[in-house]
């Protein structure tokens, strides 16, 4: 039953011929019925107004009357037998009319039956009506109920090249529906194969004129390109981690080597025992920021949504780097238009906000200011906007600066390993929202955007 279920050109072709031919049933049928239904109702009535109307001219003219009028009917009786007469005595001896004899199948009694008969050496199927006549005598009525076989064959025969059509069209119909899914098929196959031999860039080819499998084409095509770009993504990033891993554990190998080999002082030895451990801490970082950001592409932090007020953490994230901002000359300030509440992970939301802080701290020049800002947005969203006055980014460089280990000119000289804003546009984009990074005249405004509603899982 499963297989009759799946959808291929041969069970497309069957379930087309079956439907049209349960249609073409459903027309024959119901006309079919009502035809023999109305004809045989018209013959009766037409040979009980007979039986009558003979019945009437024997009571007025006697048994001689009736005779002479029988037989004149008789003999201008049009060829296929539309009207049989026959006129018999109290035993069934034929007196009149064109039929031999007293057909063996029909009783004497009164009443409408049906018979097989040969009248002039060819069978035929009647209907007769017999009515009983005063002094014995018996009349008997009919019609050739064959007449109408020619309509009837035209209709079979109709109704057999009907259904021989329907046959034929589901065929062919089958068949054309196969080849063009083969062929869209083939395209697909080809395209796949490249791409399983390497060539990413391959792509299906979409005609443009409205076909049916130009939605599914447009969708793989968009598939392809997402799979192209995490490939390239995660090649990028590989190398990247390989590139800034390698500084730390190069120095790292280096301080031991040296104290392996020129086995310093003890004060010494702490001294580039403590260097190493801030080596090995960096790499710890580096894999720390790398595990947060696979949990929130994955989706799994969503499991501990809980209702946050964002500005409540955006408060507790700028009286922590306070003392920071004191030590280094700025000034640290905090807005917010009051409690702004949405579902979201708080540590998360924490980390991010604090990110934007840290980085508008490393940029934002002696005696330049900051501002951390809450709010809430016509649409519901909540925002969080960290504004600093320091050199910014220029607008070139915007779209990248969120790439995973990506580090722009004017953070080479600064500490971190390009994955602080990577993480932000994650927990935006966990959260349903976005990062939106712009000019501050002088600076840059970097804005963390939550949706008001809960993202779907």
């Amino acid at each position: 039953m499963s297989r009759l279920l799946r959808f291929s050109a041969r069970n497309f072709a069957i379930g087309y011929v079956a439907l049209s031919i349960a249609v073409l049933v459903l027309f024959a049928a119901p006309l079919w019925f009502e035809w023999h239904r109305r004809i045989e109702s018209a013959r009766n009535e037409f040979l009980n107004d007979h039986a009558a109307r003979l019945a009437e001219i024997f009571r007025g003219e006697g048994v001689d009357g009736l005779t002479r009028a029988i037989n004149a009917q008789a003999s201008s009786r049009p060829q296929g037998g539309d009207r049989l007469l026959l006129l018999a005595d109290a035993s069934l001896s034929k007196l009149a009319g064109n039929l031999p004899a007293w057909p063996a199948d029909i009783p004497a009694a009164p009443g409408a039956h049906a018979s097989s008969i040969t009248v002039d050496g060819a069978p035929m199927r009647v209907t007769m009506v017999g009515t009983s006549l005063p002094g014995g005598y018996h009349l008997l009525v009919g019609s050739d109920v064959t007449r109408f076989r020619v309509v009837e064959e035209f209709f079979w025969y109709g109704l057999v090249g009907a259904s021989a059509t329907i046959v034929l069209l589901g065929v062919l119909s089958g068949w054309m529906v196969r080849r063009a899914l083969l062929s869209e098929v083939h395209g697909i196959s080809e395209t796949t194969s490249a791409i399983v031999a390497g060539n990413l860039s391959r792509r299906l080819p979409v005609p443009g004129n409205a076909h049916e499998l130009d939605i599914l084409a447009h969708t793989i095509n968009r598939m392809l390109e997402q799979t192209e770009q995490l490939l390239h993504g995660v090649r990028n990033v590989s190398n990247a981690i390989a590139h800034d891993l390698r500084t730390p554990l190069a120095e790292l190998r280096s301080r031991l080597e040296e104290l392996s080999v020129t086995r310093p002082a003890p004060g010494e030895t702490f001294a580039e025992i403590e260097g190493a451990v801030a080596d090995v801490d960096r790499v710890i970082g580096i894999f720390n920021a790398l595990l947060r950001l696979a949990e929130i592409d994955t989706g799994v932090r969503r499991s501990g949504f809980v209702q946050v007020d964002v500005a409540k953490v955006a408060a507790e994230a700028s009286e922590f780097y306070q003392p920071v901002a004191e030590i280094k000359g700025l000034k640290l300030s905090f807005q917010s238009a009051g409690a702004q509440s949405v579902r979201g992970d708080p540590l998360l939301l924490a980390q991010a906000i604090g990110n934007l802080i840290d980085n508008a701290l490393k940029f934002a020049p002696l005696n330049g200011a900051i501002t951390v800002a809450a709010g809430r947005r016509p649409g519901g969203a909540v925002e969080i906007a960290v504004a600093d006055d320091g050199p910014g980014i220029p607008d070139a460089e915007k779209p990248r600066v969120s790439q995973r280990f990506y580090r722009g000119d004017a953070s080479r000289g600064t500490p971190g390993v390009g994955l602080g804003l990577s993480l932000v546009e994650g927990v935006a984009r966990l959260h349903g929202g976005a990062l939106e990074l712009a000019d501050n005249g002088p600076g840059l405004r970097a804005t963390l955007v939550i949706s008001a509603e809960t993202p779907a899982r």
